[in-house]
């Protein structure tokens, strides 16, 4: 009977946790079209990304100091643009703000593309940098753009499992990303800079789901749900500029804010991890594996294990309070950093350097996706929740300030680190993986040591953020 009962209640419990998946049917219609819409774009962008620093050095001709210059001014536009792409998402609405993204991206991709075909020169290269240019507001359009429709397309009782499916979709587009590139590059023996033809492909089809399916964008209200009360206006109330300059005055002068940008800076060693993937990860294992490396399927699997875990713990997440899961998630993922740094050296030196770095590698990228699954999602929700009616393009962009502020400078210093600590020599000679098999580059300057510094940082802004948790949960509720 006892082993009747316990099977019993585990089926209960099996039964209870597929009921909480059906909090998703109250989400608007418009909410599935914006995920096709955001699958579609996280696929051209996370294409492009994967391997950017590789285009820019093997098709356009730029050192890896230059190429990280260009991402970097990418990086410090977007920022830049970030401030005020929440604002613009307010005052357009998603639905216009949608089109004028997706338009903007399209036309920056066609621009390359056609520089691609051209003699080289510095026309060229200036098209190319222009076009990297003018992508960044089109990028932070379309992001703070999401994150306004995230909410307002789910109710309350539907808004945290609508924005970890946001997360699964973005995540299933990153998948296709990674897979993209091997299949056009070690496949097809494409050019690198063909993956913008690809982008400008996905934004042919973004609009199909954006005409089709974005219609109603009032705000969705659960059954059991009150309407939320639009916030009280006068004749009095600024306008044009002096609205802009009223609304970033009135989300300075929240205490909450300020207390979760600082929370946010804290954390921006951990969420810089992401951006090695890009910036510093490709021409690493390029040089350490060799040019026939599979790059996209080492990219696809964060995304793939991503998307799976999202399927599995979305009902849970929900469970367990905001900052825990944050700081415990960001402690997984600074710990990530550091499987990177274990050297090819002493018990290893005999394990071919090959096989070592993918097994190095994707144990990374394993427990990077355990530490991800755990707080990315809830920071994204947690922000979304804070900010005010009317108000949340703002919010999504200011709190973002930060985070591309230090991608700015990790993109200003990446082509930096690599010429440092994981240099390309010479063609025809050694690259860096066989010196280093040969024991021919000491610890300190090999790449180890830059996933050591690395690592560091990011564990160090978790461990402050840890101890200083009784001032950022100080009156809130999560």
């Amino acid at each position: 009977m006892g082993a009747t009962a316990q099977t019993e209640k585990q089926e209960n419990m099996v039964v209870r946790y597929f009921k909480e998946f059906k909090v998703l049917k109250e989400v608007k219609n418009e909410y599935w079209h914006l995920q096709v819409i955001n699958a579609l774009d996280s696929f051209a962008y996370f294409a492009m990304f994967n391997i950017l620093t590789l285009t820019l050095s093997a098709d356009f001709g730029f050192n890896d100091e230059n190429a990280g210059y260009i991402v970097a001014l990418f990086a410090s536009t977007t920022t830049a643009c970030l401030f005020f792409s929440g604002l613009l998402t307010d005052t357009f609405g998603i639905k216009k703000s949608l089109y004028i993204a997706v338009f903007g991206l399209m036309t920056m991709r066609i621009s390359i593309v056609f520089a691609a075909y051209l003699p080289e020169s510095d026309i060229r290269n200036y098209i190319v940098i222009g076009a990297m240019f003018l992508m960044a507001p089109f990028m932070a359009l379309i992001q703070t753009t999401y994150q306004a429709a995230n909410k307002r397309f789910t109710t309350k009782k539907s808004r945290g499992a609508g924005f970890n499916l946001w997360y699964l979709f973005m995540n299933l587009g990153a998948f296709g990303g990674g897979l993209i590139v091997d299949l056009f590059f070690l496949k097809l023996g494409l050019p690198r800079f063909q993956i913008f033809s690809f982008g400008i492909a996905m934004s042919l089809l973004c609009l199909i789901p954006l005409i089709l399916g974005i219609k109603n964008i009032e705000q969705a209200v659960g059954e059991d749900e009150e309407p939320e009360e639009e916030p009280a206006t006068d004749s009095d109330e600024p306008k044009g500029f002096a609205k802009v300059l009223h609304i970033i005055k009135s989300v300075g002068s929240e205490p909450v804010f300020w207390r979760f940008t600082a929370l946010v800076t804290l954390l921006l060693g951990v969420r810089m991890v992401f951006l090695y993937l890009g910036l510093l990860h490709p021409k690493y294992w390029e040089r350490v594996i060799g040019p026939d490396v599979a790059m996209g399927l080492l990219q696809a699997i964060n995304p793939a294990l991503i998307f799976i875990g999202l399927v599995l713990i979305i009902p849970i997440l929900n469970k367990f309070n905001v900052f825990k899961m944050l700081v415990v998630g960001a402690f997984i993922t600074s710990l990530s950093m550091f499987i990177c740094a274990v050297p090819h050296y002493g018990i290893f030196a005999g394990i071919d350097i090959v096989t070592f770095t993918y097994a190095t590698s994707i144990a990374f990228l394993v427990v990077l996706t355990f530490g991800e699954l755990i707080w990315s999602p809830r920071l994204q929700e947690y922000t979304a929740a804070i900010a005010p009616k009317g108000q949340e393009g703002t919010y999504m962009g200011l709190s973002m300030v930060p985070y591309f502020l230090a991608k700015t400078v990790l993109a200003l210093i990446s082509g930096h680190m690599l010429a440092r600590w994981c240099p390309a020599f010479e063609e025809g000679t050694p690259i860096m993986g066989e010196r280093i098999a040969a024991g021919q580059i000491a610890f300190v300057d090999s790449p180890y040591m830059m996933f050591t510094v690395l690592a560091c940082v990011a564990i160090g802004g978790t461990t402050i953020a840890w101890l200083l948790r009784g001032w950022f949960t100080k009156g809130m509720k999560f």
